[in-house]
């Protein structure tokens, strides 16, 4: 196994299925099982999830929303889907913990490094939902601090297509995908992978970044396992 610990940054929209609002059943069962299979394989796993499918930011949604207020409303969105997955998990037979960076003293704890830690020790699928618990910093950027903090093998980012692309491959069926590259590529070609903040981040502490489809099965645990798919972003 070439990763032995991993944090998954999954979209809310994901959830959605194909309309991206809400909760899909088949893609709630379908992550689950996703992340199951690299949890059976003795890799510790920490999972970071958006919450577009309930509410995007009020900048989005069209709505008079102060933007501090809209992305507290994001972070809920974030809690109740760690919920609904945590919840998936539980029927798959796989244990979790689910962790806040908003407090929510009656549903769980902070994410200390400690607790994080421990728990990945342990065997538990780790939900990290809330955030950074602070206003104006994405899921992504969330994604890319808890990755280091829990000392990630990698950053492996669920997304629509089958990796990093020159262009958007849905727009411009020109666009060419890249297997392998690194940081300073990205940047150089302003690739956008994920947003500034976290890519940051993830370079900083040389934390490799996995961009692969989310829809297909079996890709989590090959990849896990240094099957090359998708694209990575290495140091």
């Amino acid at each position: 196994m070439k990763y032995k610990r991993i944090l998954l940054k999954l979209s809310g929209e994901a959830l959605g299925g194909p309309h991206s609002k809400g909760f899909d059943k088949d893609s709630l069962a379908h992550f689950a099982r996703e992340i199951a299979s690299v949890h059976r394989l003795g890799c510790q796993t920490a999972v970071v999830l958006g919450g577009g499918n309930i509410f995007r930011g009020a900048r989005n949604e069209g709505l008079e929303i102060d933007r501090v207020s809209g992305d507290y409303m994001g972070m809920l969105a974030t809690l109740i889907n760690s919920m609904a997955l945590g919840d998936e998990l539980k029927r798959q037979g796989i244990p979790s913990l689910l962790l806040s960076g908003l407090a929510v003293d009656r549903l769980c704890m902070h994410p200390t490094r400690e607790r994080m830690l421990e728990a990945l020790e342990q065997g538990k699928v780790l939900l990290l939902a809330g955030g950074t618990g602070n206003p104006f910093f994405t899921t992504d950027s969330a994604a890319a601090l808890r990755a280091a903090e829990i000392g990630a093998g990698a950053l492996l980012k669920g997304t629509r297509v089958d990796g990093v692309y020159s262009a958007d491959p849905e727009k411009d069926p020109s666009a060419r995908r890249y297997p392998r590259l690194s940081f300073d590529q990205a940047l150089n070609e302003d690739l956008r992978i994920m947003d500034p903040t976290a890519f940051t981040l993830c370079r900083e502490n040389n934390i490799p970044i996995l961009v692969f489809k989310v829809t297909e099965p079996g890709t989590l645990s090959a990849l896990v396992q240094g099957e090359e798919r998708g694209s990575l972003v290495h140091p």
